[in-house]
C-alpha cells in the first residue's frame, strides 16, 4: 500500500504563521518530496460549523480565503488535491458508523475535545457535532486510508482517538482502515507558536495572530507590538529567553543566513540570545531583526497570493477537481466499510442468495 497524508483546515479566517511553522511549511516540503503516493489536503467546513453554526456566512466567506493561502504557500494541485469537506458526503456516513465505536466517556477524556470546550464556554451546552469531532476526524483521515498526518502537538489526543477507532474497527469487522501516523514539525518552537501577545496559542478568535496574506506594513506593526521580557526595562537590564515571544519567533523562523543578511555582528541565534541575557541588547533591536526575517519568509508568499486572486475561476476549478478526486476515494473506502459491516445488502449478491436460502 502506498503513502498517503491527510491533513487540513477550518475555514474560520485566513491562515496565520502558527499554521505555517506549524503544518503548511511542511506539507509542501512533504509535497515536493516524492516519497508520498497521495496527498489530501481538506478545507474542513463542515467541522467548522460544529462551532458556527449560528453563522454559516462566516465558513462560506472563508473558502476561498484558505484555498488561496494553500496556493499561495506552495501548495501545488498538480501533486496535491485541495478538496471541500461538507462536498464528500461519505465522511458523513463513516462518521455516523464509528460513533458506534466510541464511549461518551472517551469522548469527554479526550484532552483537545476538553480544552476546546473551556475556551469556547461549552461547558453547560456543548453542540453534539463539536463533542464529537474527533470522531468526524477519524472519518476524514480514514475515508483516504492516510498512512500520515501531519499536525502540531495539540491534535495528538485527537490522532490517538483516530487509531482507537481503527483498531477498534478492524478488531470486530475485520482488517478494513488504516491506522495512521502523526507527523509532529521537526522545530520543536513550530509545535505551538505563541500569539504576538504572549499567550500560549496564536488564535484567530483570539486576535493575537500574523496573517499570511497581511501586507509588509501591518506585519511590522504586530512585530514591534510583540510580547517580550516585561522586567527587561532598560537596554542594559539583563533579559530573559524564556517565554519571550520574540525569540520563540526567531526560534520558528531564523537561520545563520538572516544573520549575515540583516545582523552581521552575530554568528547564529545562540550568540543573539547570550547577549540578550547579559544584558545591553534592546528589543527594538531583535524586533526589527524579527521583521526582516519574517518579512523575507512572507513577501513570496504574498507575490503568489496575488497572482491566483487574478483567477478565482481557476482557483474555484481547483478546489472543484480536487473535491471529485477526494469523492471518489471516499466512496470506495465507504464501500469497503459497508461490505465488512455486512450492510451492502444490494451490492453484495450473497445477501439474495442467503435469503432465498433462509427462506426456502
Amino acid at each position: 500500500m502506498g503513502k498517503i497524508i491527510l491533513t487540513g483546515d477550518r475555514p474560520t479566517g485566513k491562515l496565520h504563521v502558527g499554521h505555517y511553522v506549524g503544518s503548511l511549511k511542511r506539507r509542501v516540503e512533504l509535497q515536493n518530496s516524492g516519497e508520498f503516493d497521495d496527498i489530501f489536503i481538506m478545507i474542513a467546513d463542515a467541522q467548522a460549523l460544529t462551532d458556527n453554526a449560528d453563522n454559516p456566512a462566516k465558513i462560506r466567506d472563508n473558502i476561498m480565503e484558505v484555498a488561496l493561502d494553500y496556493l499561495s504557500v506552495g501548495i501545488d494541485p498538480a501533486k496535491s488535491n485541495i478538496f471541500v469537506q461538507s462536498a464528500v458526503t461519505e465522511l458523513t456516513e463513516l462518521t455516523f458508523y464509528y460513533m458506534n465505536l466510541v464511549t461518551v466517556s472517551r469522548l469527554q477524556r479526550n484532552p483537545t475535545v476538553k480544552s476546546e470546550i473551556q475556551m469556547r464556554n461549552f461547558e453547560t451546552s456543548i453542540p453534539t457535532g463539536f463533542f464529537t469531532y474527533p470522531i468526524s476526524q477519524a472519518s476524514d483521515i480514514t475515508a483516504f486510508k492516510a498512512t500520515t498526518v501531519p499536525v502540531g502537538e495539540d491534535q495528538m489526543p485527537m490522532l490517538e482517538q483516530t487509531r482507537e477507532i481503527v483498531h477498534k474497527f478492524n478488531s470486530v469487522y475485520g482488517e478494513t482502515l488504516v491506522e495512521p501516523q502523526i507527523l509532529l514539525p521537526d522545530n520543536k518552537a513550530c509545535l505551538r507558536l505563541p500569539g504576538i501577545d504572549g499567550k500560549a496559542k496564536m488564535s484567530k478568535s483570539l486576535g493575537n495572530c500574523i496573517y499570511l496574506s497581511e501586507d509588509e506594513k501591518e506585519v511590522k506593526k504586530k512585530v514591534m507590538s510583540m510580547f517580550t521580557d516585561p522586567d527587561h526595562i532598560r537596554i542594559e537590564d539583563p533579559g530573559k529567553i524564556e517565554g519571550n515571544t520574540v525569540f520563540t519567533y526567531l526560534d520558528a523562523f531564523s537561520n545563520e543566513g538572516h544573520f549575515a543578511e540583516y545582523l552581521p555582528e552575530y554568528a547564529n541565534l545562540d550568540e543573539l540570545k547570550a547577549h540578550y541575557q547579559r544584558g545591553g541588547l534592546g528589543d527594538v533591536k531583535v524586533k526589527k531583526f524579527l521583521n526582516n526575517v519574517i518579512q523575507e519568509e512572507l513577501s513570496p508568499i504574498r507575490a503568489r497570493r496575488k497572482e491566483y486572486e487574478k483567477d478565482i475561476e481557476g482557483v474555484y476549478e481547483i478546489l472543484k477537481k480536487g473535491t471529485e478526486v477526494a469523492q471518489e476515494r471516499a466512496a470506495q473506502t465507504l464501500s469497503e466499510v459497508k461490505h465488512a459491516m455486512k450492510i451492502d445488502y444490494f451490492e453484495d449478491p450473497e445477501f439474495l442468495s442467503e435469503q432465498i436460502k433462509k427462506y426456502k
